[in-house]
């Protein structure tokens, strides 16, 4: 372990925020990582615990003692090795991953945890700045194809454990650029694409052929998703040309709110709002698009992607911002002997929220209103639970100004029909029905077909994406070998 007593020693570090007035101004990250020295001392601080509550709380199974053990003594290149072990990306985890690790640390128990994001974070800057991240091709091809149909974090990290065991693999992405949500659903201040791109192009060296621009199957008549895709390429067709098709596709179906006034004009989805700053920041043109600047922007919903809307509006220079949630406010410090190691109900402030925004809690949405079909507020009213239902409370109706609205209540289920043009069965959710056990794990009803990521769980974390993406890709290769030497 690291110092026997650092975590009674030395207090956890938290990353640092540039300042507000200065990160508004511009699209770019803005966290401030830990230096060598304080990485060394948050390391310090792990317990390398009897039972590593941590790895078990990271859905990748990241050797966590392992790598800040490493840190701690000053050995980083065998510490990136020991954390690209089990994931293809940290800084994609490093950045965005919520850290449910350290909801399951010990030291959280009844202390502050173990800032093992912030470790992972400065691991992998470490390995990209001393040139630690390489290819990895296949010493020798097996001689079978395997399709990719989406490049989100779940099929890149797919494509990549594919690819390395020896197959050639082509990865299929309906957009005009990798990525997924990531590319176009997390902001660039969050996370900026370049991250990205550096590993498209270690995936193109280690033989992974790339193919933007392509729709499996075909689009939804009544989709709201803009469509990019120039080229469609039947399900049948891929079938018939590979020995394996892996399906890694978003849950990208909006939550809908169907109430009145629903049909205004300046009522959008979050993903009719965010992609389009990011295509806007990697350099594209675009005509009439959604920006906030001097409306009064009301985000419906409480989550990640709606703290993404209020960054993103407070950058376009909103006049005001408010975020809405349904649900009650929790309290600012959860019960850790009633839930540790599990992920707690807590109150979550974003650097987003700092930046300007009024939370509104337990509240619903009853009416939109507006004017010459323009949006121009919503009624709404508080509720409560009461009986395990949630109720009205009388008297509490309220109207807010809104000049924009942004839906932001989360994913229900894949957008394009890519599953029925498979034939693949869905589950109760609308997702690929499939598997995760060892034998045949994540195999779908239809031959040589399977599935993994937000298609076939729904809506979750990167982390589990990537997770998924790898167990998928060992899944493939022992259906197309027999077995597999790809880690689990």
């Amino acid at each position: 372990m690291g110092k026997i007593t650092g975590f009674m020693e030395f207090e956890r570090i938290e990353e640092g925020y540039k300042p507000v007035s200065e990160r508004l101004k511009h699209y770019k990250e803005f966290v401030v990582g830990l230096d060598d020295k304080q990485a060394t001392m948050q390391a310090a601080r792990c317990m390398d615990c009897g039972t590593p509550f941590c790895n078990n709380g990271c859905p990748v199974n990241n050797i966590i003692p392992d790598f800040n053990d490493l840190v701690y003594r000053g050995d980083w290149k065998l510490a990136f090795d020991t954390l690209h072990s089990t994931n293809n990306f940290p800084e994609f985890t490093g950045r965005i991953c919520p850290a449910p690790c350290e909801a399951a640390c010990v030291v959280n128990v009844n202390g502050d945890a173990v800032g093992i994001k912030s470790i992972e974070h400065a691991i992998i800057d470490r390995g990209w700045a001393e040139g630690w991240v390489v290819p990895k091709p296949a010493a020798q091809k097996t001689g079978k194809k395997v399709a990719v149909v989406g490049s989100g974090p779940a099929g890149m990290a797919a494509a990549q454990q594919l690819a390395r065991a020896g197959h050639d693999v082509t990865l299929f992405e309906k957009n005009d650029r990798v990525g997924g949500l990531l590319r176009y659903g997390i902001p660039d201040f969050k996370m900026e694409k370049s991250h990205i791109d550096r590993r498209v192009e270690q995936l193109k060296a280690e033989g992974v052929t790339i193919r933007t621009g392509v729709l499996v199957g075909e689009w939804p008549k009544d989709s709201k998703v803009t469509n990019w895709s120039k080229e469609t390429i039947s399900a049948a067709q891929l079938q018939k040309d590979f020995d394996a098709v892996l399906l890694t596709g978003g849950a990208e179906q909006s939550r809908d709110l169907p109430v009145p006034g629903r049909e205004l004009d300046g009522i959008h989805f979050a993903m009719e709002f965010l992609p389009q700053q990011n295509k806007v920041n990697a350099g594209d043109k675009l005509k009439g698009q959604l920006r906030a600047d001097g409306k009064h922007v009301i985000v419906i919903g409480g989550g990640d992607t709606g703290s993404d809307c209020v960054g993103t509006s407070n950058r376009h220079g909103a006049a005001s911002v408010t975020q809405f949630e349904v649900m009650p406010m929790p309290p600012e410090q959860e019960n850790k002997p009633l839930v540790w190691p599990y992920w707690p109900l807590k109150l979550r402030t974003s650097s987003s929220h700092d930046e300007g925004c009024e939370r509104v809690f337990a509240i619903s949405t009853k009416e939109f209103i507006g004017k010459n079909g323009k949006v121009t507020g919503l009624k709404t009213v508080q509720v409560e639970f009461k009986d395990g239902k949630m109720v009205e409370v009388a008297g509490s109706e309220k109207e807010y100004k809104a000049d924009l609205v942004l839906l932001a209540m989360g994913f229900v289920n894949p957008v394009a029909t890519v599953l029925e043009s498979f034939g693949v069965e869905k589950d109760a959710r609308g997702n690929a029905k499939a598997s995760t056990e060892a034998e045949g794990g994540y195999a779908t009803n239809v031959a040589k077909v399977f599935a993994a990521g937000d298609i076939r769980r729904g809506q979750s974390l990167v982390v589990w994406a990537i997770r998924e993406g790898r167990q998928a890709a060992r899944a493939v290769d022992t259906f197309l070998q027999g077995s597999s030497n790809l880690p689990r």
